[in-house]
């Protein structure tokens, strides 16, 4: 069994990922799904062996990447920002590039408006956000074999 932590848009709030430390701390991968990408390096300072960095529409200094396909356990799971793929106008493009690429789960960020839903036979997750002045929430992740299961979590102030 591994858990996957996913953070995204960030926009500047490191006050908000340094509350998700002892989470961090215990969970095998985190994942930032960008805006701001320069925060997961933040993270990344504190967990350099496990932390993924995707790049978002709003970063203009780009330290993550684009895109990414990650195998864990007996899942593969497909990871970008979500701006891409028109994500703030219906997931179907999203859904298609993970099957594409064999995916069976989705992660995105973008819309800030966490998410979970099922397309085309591909599990889509948004955690939400971390920006300032937003309800706070983030991505807990188990994958066991070749099932994953995600529940989206408040920050617990």
């Amino acid at each position: 069994m591994k858990t996957v932590t996913v953070v995204s848009d960030t926009h500047g709030n490191i006050s908000a990922l340094e509350k998700l430390n002892g989470v961090f701390a215990e969970c095998d991968y985190i994942i930032h799904l960008g805006d701001t990408s320069s925060d997961g390096q933040a993270v990344r300072r504190n967990f350099p062996d496990k932390t993924y960095i995707l790049n978002g529409n709003c970063d203009l200094c780009k330290s993550g990447e684009d895109e990414l396909v990650l195998d864990i356990e007996n899942v593969k799971l497909f990871a970008c920002h979500g701006d891409r793929y028109g994500v703030k106008y219906g997931y179907d493009r999203i859904a298609y590039k993970a099957a594409q690429e064999g995916c069976s789960v989705a992660l995105f960020g973008h819309t800030h408006a966490p998410t979970e839903e099922i397309r085309g036979g591909v599990t889509l997750f948004n955690p939400g956000t971390l920006k300032r002045y937003a309800p706070h929430t983030y991505l807990y992740l188990v994958i066991n074999g070749e099932k994953a299961v995600g529940k989206i979590c408040p920050l617990k102030d």
